[in-house]
C-alpha cells in the first residue's frame, strides 16, 4: 500500500505542475513573451521590461502583468541590476513541465 501512496503523491505533484505551468502559458501573449525571452537568452542577450515593450505592441503594465504570471509559475527568473530587472527562462521548470506532460499520458485514473 505504501508504494501506491507514494505513486499517487508523485502523480499529484505532476498534475499540479502541469496545471500551474499550463495556466501561465494559457494566454497567447505570455507564450510569445516567453519564447522571445528564451530566444534572446539563447543568444546570451539580456531582456528587461523595456526590451519587451519595444518588441511587443503591449503597454508596459500589460507586459508586467504577463511577466509576473510567468515568474509566479516558475518559468522565469529575474535578476535586478541597478534600476533594471532582467529576465531569464528557468529551463529546469520548463524541463520538469515537459517531462510531467509526457508522463501524464501514461498515468492511470
Amino acid at each position: 500500500m505504501r508504494l501506491r501512496k507514494e505513486l499517487d503523491e508523485m502523480q499529484e505533484k505532476d498534475i499540479l505542475l502541469i496545471a500551474r505551468i499550463s495556466d501561465a502559458l494559457a494566454h497567447p501573449a505570455r507564450i510569445k513573451i516567453f519564447r522571445y525571452i528564451m530566444a534572446q537568452n539563447k543568444k546570451r542577450e539580456r531582456v528587461c521590461n523595456k526590451d519587451l515593450v519595444e518588441h511587443f505592441d503591449y503597454a508596459q503594465a500589460t507586459i508586467s502583468q504577463h511577466v509576473k504570471k510567468l515568474k509566479d509559475a516558475g518559468l522565469l527568473d529575474a535578476l535586478k541590476e541597478d534600476r533594471f530587472t532582467y529576465y531569464y527562462v528557468h529551463l529546469g521548470t520548463l524541463n520538469d513541465y515537459l517531462t510531467a506532460t509526457k508522463k501524464f499520458e501514461n498515468m492511470e485514473g
